[in-house]
């Protein structure tokens, strides 16, 4: 009888933990939620149209143009729109691979908020201002800081399959580009991503949907949609929680499920079509930013890095740094490391 009371007991404690933890983890989505429409990244980082973004990038390209043209130097020796394009997506995803790679494992949070700050960062500069190659890594050991990942300087280069030579190199260059890095975000390092909405989405279809059995079944789907999503300008368009959603009802409709009952049922959009109409209309440009992206080819990219090394080679001694805090030529700057020291292959055994 005692057995069968302890085991009572012990049962009910468990329901009652889990109740408690399923509350703790849906409250701390509602307030993620209510965070992100008082954040920075809402007033500051959000866009609400694609061509604004390509008019910001356009407007860096030319911006470094000029300046080179300035100097005497021909326009066909510099990178276009399109052909910055093509490096940017080919280091976002050495900068996908690096994390992908890290000891110990990198937090999906860090990825993203690392992809976003590479993202942001230029926006408004060149990649032949700036290296994509020492940006990239910055922009993973700031979030990292950022995101409370623990690592070490000398941990976090030791990722790198280099000498200790070249990881000294590579952390001195890291070191010196943080504070441009922040300066250049606004200095606003929070970033919402859309992984905590997901999970808020799943613990609500399984309180509230009971029309499907098991939620977690859409997990993997939804997670590989947010990864893909991460490499697009999805999180400069939409909200964490469009882009969750989204990640949800696409998983969905793979496994051949329809969920429209959970959006006008659950979420009470069944007498508001005006917003349930703009709902579809956000999850269909999410859905197209993912079906468009491609990765550059490989000859192309060798083409265009040959030619972004020519002109680090060429205005690596000319440049002043935007370093610390202002950019008037009054503030005391360190002389430019030279990227020669470190280069692409010494991420390639990664």
């Amino acid at each position: 009888m005692q057995c069968s009371f302890d085991s009572m007991r012990l049962s009910g404690c468990k329901v009652v933990f889990r109740f408690r933890r399923f509350f703790a983890e849906f409250w701390l989505f509602c307030l993620a939620f209510n965070m992100y429409h008082n954040s920075s990244q809402k007033k500051f980082w959000t866009y609400d149209k694609e061509e604004k973004l390509d008019k910001l990038r356009l407007e860096a390209n030319r911006k470094f143009c000029l300046k080179g043209m300035s100097s005497g130097k021909p326009e066909s020796m510099f990178l276009d729109a399109q052909e910055e394009k093509v490096l940017f997506r080919h280091y976002e995803n050495r900068l996908l691979d690096f994390c992908a790679m890290f000891k110990p494992a990198m937090p999906k949070t860090v990825v993203g908020t690392a992809c976003m700050y590479f993202r942001r960062f230029y926006l408004n500069n060149s990649l032949m201002e700036y290296h994509p190659r020492t940006i990239m890594l910055t922009c993973a050991y700031l979030s990292c800081k950022v995101d409370e990942f623990n690592v070490s300087c000398t941990q976090f280069v030791g990722n790198l399959q280099e000498s200790p030579a070249g990881q000294e190199r590579a952390l001195e260059q890291i070191l010196e580009y943080e504070l441009l890095l922040i300066q250049q975000l606004s200095f606003h390092l929070v970033v919402h991503n859309p992984y905590r909405p997901l999970e808020g989405f799943l613990i609500d279809l399984k309180t509230r949907y009971p029309l499907l059995e098991n939620p977690e079944m859409l997990r993997k789907s939804a997670e590989d949609f947010l990864n893909r999503a991460a490499v697009t300008d999805a999180g400069l368009l939409f909200s964490p929680s469009q882009i969750g959603l989204t990640a949800i009802l696409n998983s969905a409709a793979r496994a051949g499920l329809k969920m429209e009952a959970y959006l006008t049922e659950c979420m009470g959009l069944k007498e508001d079509k005006e917003t349930l109409s703009k709902m579809y209309e956000s999850m269909r440009r999410i859905t197209s930013l993912i079906k468009a992206y491609e990765l550059p080819k490989a000859e192309e990219v060798n083409t265009c890095k040959q030619k972004l090394e020519r002109i680090h080679a060429e205005f690596a001694t000319n440049l002043k740094r935007k370093h610390g805090y202002e950019d008037d030529d009054h503030v005391v700057k360190r002389q430019m490391v030279v990227e020669e020291e470190w280069t692409d292959e010494d991420l390639d055994a990664l």
